[in-house]
Order: C-alpha cells, then sequence, then structure tokens
C-alpha cells in the first residue's frame, strides 16, 4: 500500500504544533459539556414536578400488557367469587319521621322538643333504629333464637362448633343450656343488627329499612317488625316521660303547698307587731308615697322660684324706662313709650326755631316729663309684683323643704322597721310563684299524658324479599375498575422502577447529549453483517444516518480520529465502530480501524482475521505499526488487531507510543476509528478519549441505566474527551411505547410486523 506508515516511525515522531492548539479546544469543549450535563440534570429534576399526560398515556400503550393482564385476572376472581356467593334477598320498609306533629294540646317540655336542629334529630332517629335495645326487641317477637331459625340464617363455623362440643362435655347440663341460651340470644341480637341496613332519602323525612338475609320470607318478616318495634318503643318513651313527670310534680307541690302557709303565716306575724301597713300595692307604704308627692312638689316649687328669682335679677338690673323681656312689653309702658318718642321728636323739631325757654318748648318739655313720670311709676309698680311674686316662691320652697325633712325621717324609721318585712314578703311572693307555676304544669301534664302523640308512621311496608346481591354487573364493573386501577398502577410502578433510557429522548434529556442516530434491533436470524449487504434495509441506511451526522458534529467535520465505546459491555459498540469504518470507506476516504479492546476483543471474529499480533505488540516495543495493520475486504479499509491481550492495557495504553500511533495515523488516513473498551470499571476509555478527537457513546435501548450512562459521560468529560453525541442501538418501539415518532422502524426489509428478538450480546 502507497500510504503505510514507514517502520519506526511512530515511535520517533513528536506532536505537531497545531495538536497543542486542537487539545486546548477539545479542553473547552468537555468543560462547556459538563457544564451542560449538569443543567440539564437540574432541569430534568425541576421538570419532574410537571404533569405529562401524553408521557403516561405512552407508558400505558407501552406496558398495555401489563393493564390488560390485572384487569383480566381481576375480572376472572370477580366472576368466580359472584357465582360462589350466597343468595341476599333484601326487604324495604318506608317510615316517616315527623320532627313536629299535630298536637291537641300543646305543653311545652312534657316530651322530648321536636323542633330541634334537623341534623341532630335525624341522626338521633337513625342510631335508635340501628340501637342494640330494638334489635333485641325484634329478635325476641321473631323467635330468632329458638328452633332452626338462627343456624338457617347464620351458621356456624367449624371452629365455633367444635368449641361447643369440647364445652358442652365438660360442663353440667342446666349450665351449658343456660350459657346457650344466652349466647343465642346474643347471636340473634347481632343478626338482626348486622342485617339492618338504615337509607335516609335525601331532602326528604323518609328512612328506608333495608333488611337482608338469605332467607326471602324471613327478610320481609323482620323489616315489618322492626318499623312496628320502633314505632311502640317511641310511644313507650313518650308515655314513660309524662307520667314520671306528673308523680314528681304531685310530690313538688305537696312541699311547696306548706311551706306557702309558713311564709305567710310569718308576714302577718310581723307585720301586726311592727304596725306595718302596706297598700296592698307596689308602690310602697303611705309614707313612701307622701315622701314621693311632696318630692314631685318640691321640685316644682323649686323650679318656679329660680324662675321668680330670674325675672326679679332683670328686673333690678334694667334702668329708668327700659325694661328687658316680658316687663317692656306692658301695653300701658309701650303706650306711654311712644307719646314720649313722639313729643321728643317734635321738641327737637321746634327747636331749631325757638329757644328753649320759649312757652311753646317749656310746655312740650312738661309734657314729657310727665311722662317720662309716668313711666317710671309703672315700671315700679311692675318691679313689686316681681320681688313679690319671687318672695312667695321662696317661702313656698322652704316650707316644703321642712315638710320633705320630717317625712323623710318618718321614712326612714319604717324602712328600718321594714327589712325583716320585705324579706317575708319576697319569699312568701316566691312560694307563691313556684306553687302556682307547679300547679298549672300539673295539671297540663294530667291533659297532655291521656293524649297519645306520635310522629313516627309507616309509608310502605314490606314485600316479599328481592334478590339484593350477588350482583354480576355490578361486580364486573367493580372488577372492571379495580382491574384497570391495579393495571395502570402495575404499568406505572414496573415504568419507574425501570431507570433505562429507551429512547432518543431520554438519551438527550437525561445525558444532555445529541442522539447522532438509532439502531434498530435485528430479529434473528439476522445479523449485522446481512443487513449490511442490502443497503436498502433499515439497519443499513440507520448507519449511513449517523455518517451524515457525524460529518456536522464538529465544525472541522468528522473527527479526524473518532473513539466508539460504551458504559458497559455488549452495547454494539465494535459493530457500529466497524460498520461506520465501512461506511466512510464507501465514500472512498483512506480509513484506519484499531482494535483497542485489550481485554475482550471482538473485530477480529468480525472481519474473520486472526488476533495474533496487533495492538499490544506494537506498544510493547515488539513490532512496528506497518507490520500488525492489515488490508481488509472493503477496500480503503485497514485494520489494526488487538493481539495478545496483556496483564497491563491501562500502562500501554498511556505510554507515548499510543499517542504517536494516533497522531501519525490521523496524517496517514483520512479517518481513524478506534473501537474502545467500555468506560465503567477500566481506565482504558478515558485515556483513549483524551487522546482522540472526538467520541461516540454507544447507548443500549432499554439496557443501559440512567446512573451508569451519566457516570460513564461524566467520566468521559473529566478525562477531557470531546464527546460529539451518542447513538441509540438496538432500538424497538416496545422502548419507548407506540407514539413516540419511531414507527419508521417497522423493519419491512425482513418481512415481520412482531416485534424483533434480540441478538445475542456483542
Amino acid at each position: 500500500m502507497s500510504n503505510q506508515m514507514e517502520p519506526g516511525q511512530p515511535d520517533d515522531r513528536q506532536l505537531p504544533a497545531t495538536q497543542d492548539e486542537q487539545r486546548r479546544k477539545a479542553l473547552a469543549t468537555a468543560h462547556s459539556q459538563a457544564l451542560s450535563l449538569d443543567l440539564r440534570t437540574q432541569d430534568n429534576a425541576s421538570d419532574g414536578d410537571e404533569i405529562d399526560l401524553l408521557s403516561y398515556w405512552r407508558i400505558l400503550v407501552k406496558r398495555r400488557w401489563t393493564v390488560l393482564g390485572a384487569l383480566g385476572i381481576v375480572l376472572a376472581a370477580s366472576l368466580v367469587g359472584t357465582l360462589l356467593m350466597t343468595p341476599i334477598y333484601r326487604a324495604t320498609t318506608s317510615l316517616q319521621i315527623e320532627r313536629d306533629t299535630i298536637r291537641v294540646v300543646d305543653v311545652e317540655g312534657v316530651s322530648p322538643v321536636e323542633g330541634g336542629a334537623s341534623a341532630d334529630f335525624y341522626q338521633t332517629q337513625y342510631e335508635l333504629l340501628k340501637s342494640r335495645a330494638l334489635a333485641q326487641r325484634v329478635a325476641s317477637q321473631l323467635g330468632v333464637a329458638e328452633g332452626e331459625t338462627l343456624a338457617r340464617l347464620s351458621p356456624p363455623s367449624p371452629w365455633a362448633t367444635l368449641r361447643g362440643l369440647v364445652s358442652r362435655s365438660d360442663a353440667d347440663p342446666d349450665e351449658v343450656s343456660e350459657s346457650e341460651l344466652a349466647s343465642k340470644e346474643a347471636a340473634a341480637t347481632g343478626l338482626i343488627m348486622g342485617s339492618l341496613t338504615v337509607e335516609p332519602v335525601r331532602n326528604s323525612r323518609l328512612v328506608r329499612l333495608h333488611f337482608d338475609t338469605p332467607d326471602r320470607e324471613f327478610s320481609q318478616r323482620a323489616a315489618n317488625a322492626l318499623a312496628e318495634a320502633f314505632i311502640a318503643s317511641n310511644l313507650e318513651r313518650r308515655f314513660d316521660s309524662s307520667a314520671y313527670a306528673k308523680t314528681y310534680l304531685e310530690d313538688r307541690l305537696q312541699e311547696l303547698r306548706l311551706k306557702l302557709e309558713d311564709s305567710e303565716r310569718e308576714l302577718v306575724a310581723f307585720a301586726q307587731k311592727e304596725q306595718i301597713v302596706g297598700t296592698g300595692d307596689s308602690s310602697g307604704s303611705l309614707s313612701e308615697q307622701d315622701l314621693g308627692s311632696l318630692n314631685a312638689a318640691l321640685s316644682q316649687a323649686r323650679q318656679d322660684r329660680i324662675r321668680a328669682e330670674a325675672r326679679w335679677r332683670q328686673a333690678q338690673a334694667s334702668r329708668g324706662s327700659v325694661l328687658l323681656g316680658e316687663i317692656g312689653e306692658a301695653s300701658i309702658i309701650k303706650g306711654l313709650q311712644e307719646n314720649r318718642g313722639k313729643l321728643l321728636a317734635e321738641y327737637q323739631d321746634k327747636l331749631r326755631l325757638y329757644k328753649p325757654g320759649y312757652p311753646l318748648m317749656v310746655q312740650l318739655k312738661g309734657q314729657i316729663d310727665e311722662i317720662e313720670r309716668q313711666i317710671g311709676a309703672e315700671v315700679g309698680s311692675i318691679k313689686s309684683a316681681i320681688q313679690a311674686e319671687f318672695l312667695a316662691s321662696q317661702e313656698q320652697e322652704r316650707l316644703l323643704v321642712e315638710q320633705m325633712t320630717l317625712v323623710k325621717t318618718d321614712v326612714l324609721d319604717l324602712q328600718s322597721r321594714s327589712i325583716q318585712y320585705n324579706i317575708l314578703k319576697r319569699e312568701v311572693d316566691t312560694n307563691r310563684q313556684l306553687y302556682d307555676g307547679l300547679l298549672q304544669r300539673y295539671k297540663e301534664i294530667g291533659v297532655a299524658a291521656g293524649v297519645s302523640n306520635n310522629n313516627i308512621s309507616i309509608v310502605d311496608r314490606a314485600l316479599s324479599g328481592y334478590k339484593f346481591k350477588p350482583s354480576l354487573t355490578r361486580n364486573l364493573a367493580l372488577g372492571l375498575l379495580a382491574g384497570l386501577m391495579l393495571g395502570v398502577l402495575l404499568a406505572l410502578a414496573f415504568e419507574y422502577l425501570d431507570d433505562t433510557l429507551k429512547s432518543p429522548e431520554d438519551v438527550e434529556k437525561q445525558l444532555g447529549l445529541s442522539v447522532l442516530g438509532v439502531i434498530p434491533l435485528l430479529k434473528l436470524p439476522m445479523t449485522p453483517a446481512k443487513a449490511m449487504e442490502d443497503p436498502r434495509s433499515a439497519f443499513a441506511e440507520s448507519y449511513r444516518s449517523v455518517r451524515t451526522a457525524l460529518q456536522f458534529a464538529t465544525d472541522s467535520g468528522v473527527p479526524r480520529s473518532l473513539l466508539v465505546t460504551s458504559s458497559t459491555p455488549a452495547e454494539g459498540k465494535s459493530t457500529t465502530a466497524l460498520t461506520l469504518a465501512q461506511n466512510f470507506a464507501q465514500l472512498g476516504k483512506r480509513v484506519l480501524i484499531i482494535d483497542a479492546d485489550l481485554r475482550n476483543p471482538s473485530l477480529h471474529r468480525l472481519l474473520g482475521t486472526e488476533n495474533s499480533a496487533g495492538l499490544s505488540n506494537y506498544l510493547a516495543g515488539a513490532v512496528r505499526a506497518t507490520e500488525v495493520i492489515k488490508l481488509t475486504d472493503t477496500p480503503g479499509l485497514m485494520f489494526m488487531a488487538t493481539g495478545p491481550l496483556p496483564p497491563n492495557p491501562a500502562e500501554l495504553l498511556m505510554g507515548p507510543k499510543m499517542l504517536s500511533l494516533i497522531t501519525i495515523a490521523r496524517e496517514k488516513f483520512d479517518q481513524v476509528i478506534i473501537d474502545g473498551p467500555p468506560v465503567m470499571g477500566l481506565a482504558d476509555a478515558p485515556i483513549l478519549a483524551n487522546l482522540a478527537n472526538g467520541t461516540l457513546l454507544v447507548v443500549e435501548a432499554g439496557e443501559t441505566r440512567i446512573t451508569v450512562g451519566r457516570n460513564a459521560l461524566k467520566r468521559l468529560l473529566a478525562a477531557r474527551a470531546h464527546v460529539v453525541g451518542g447513538l441509540l442501538t438496538k432500538f424497538s418501539s416496545k422502548h419507548a411505547g407506540h407514539g413516540y415518532g419511531y414507527g419508521a422502524y417497522n423493519y419491512y426489509s425482513y418481512g415481520g410486523k412482531e416485534e424483533p428478538k434480540k441478538l445475542g450480546r456483542r
């Protein structure tokens, strides 16, 4: 071959200057990818809180056989259980329960008040219907504990029968008989209580009593007997309460009558002793009434005195003929003031013509003085009248105060002597009120006791019992619902317990890698070699699409040296490396594929060559690179096998010879593809990823766990690897469920519609 490396060149070559720049770019890319992985992981954690109904639907479609299986099992169990159940017959009686009934006499408190809170009242009635006392009464009336009725309705268990036989053999016959009777009565009561169902009718005062037993006729009789016994017990409670109240009131009336007579005698004796005479009403004694009258008169006299004093002070404050208020409004004074005004006006008018000494002026002056004298005399008379009125009011007030003092002394003396009298009088009044109230109550109860007041009535009596259960339709419907719920829960549980990478979306979301392609799963006996023989097959087309995607994976196109690795063994990395190498060779490129899996090589088997010498020999310095590079059947494709497996693969790969080999191979070949070992648990893959220009991570659909994939990616990024993307291999629609958009992988080239079977791990 013309482009073969010369012997010994890889050992002596040094890295070109551009290699450092490429390594720095790869380092920056690795850091950015690590940061992207962490950010996407955080986004996934936050997105996990959102509800995606479409994803749940896809899960159910994917796990449809789990859902259908659970549904079938539950339906079958429901059908078998229904067919094996004993038929139960139900009889129903309807009752009307009123809170307020028609009352012939309205006697409050004689019977329990039925007009209280609706919820409390009706809940009380329902609990009374389910009470043990009512059940015992009905069981006794129907004779449930007698004969074979109890055994027919509730046959005893084998353990109970054996226990009864053992106790009967050791006990006295009479004691056994009493014990059995008590046990049967308790069982009969429990049967009545357990067979009864109380169903209130919504928004009404009706309640239905359902009684369920295996005996059709007994269900009818028991339902009617329950209704009748409930009505009878209600009436008995009302009658008993009235009779008890009447007896109690008779005793209390006798006690109060004697007490009232004694208190009245004490009151009369004390009044005679202290000479206290009452008016017979609530106004008090005569002295107290006089004191009240004098107090009212004194208040009126004080008001009159204040008013007269105010008028007198006003009259004293006025000067001359100028009076205030009603004094100045007197008709005589008003007329005199008007005449004086006219004369003064005339005097002033003539004063312009005559002197004051002129006879006419002297005459006018005399008339004015006379009028003023008359006004003064009239004002004096009025002031005297006001003064007299004031003095009279003042004297009247003084006399009333003196009289009030005398009467008040008498009242205080009477009150001091009436303290005990009032105490005795209040006791008499209290006893009389109690006696009158109880007497009235006693008469009302006597009238009401003879009236039967019933607020419960039977609306519909029970007819012959009808078959209530088992209901095949209802049980199957419940089984269908329960089966669907169980199936959905199982499907979701299986799905969320399955933490593998199943679809391209999982790879992108969980690992933060771009998916460069999806390789379909082949079904036996198809092999990758046979599938690649047909260029139209989905398998071959998917690898060609990966080859195309790799050309756009970096800015410079396909990485010159590409490491193909996986998280764990048998994920399809060797098949991927070989197929990609063949596809690149088909484009006319010179391709070198190196099997660098020094622990479990497989490329030599796929190519059908021997593995006697190869990479391990070169890294150990035993041979030159040209001696272990071989031609293949594919034009343009050359192959370097692993050679003998060394005991220390990691030490060999870390040596300078591996770096030199990859560097020189990139110069001599258009494409170098390295089939590396798995990442997890080994140091080989991170070493090779650091040396290569790009790394392709292969992920097996439905097998690679999320945590394993993340850890593998973190190891690669920690080794400063440039991970160009991920490749999902062995993909089947069952891995992600129908409806994910991968229906194109229908394997039409192989003539089957059923899901392909997995090939053996490679």
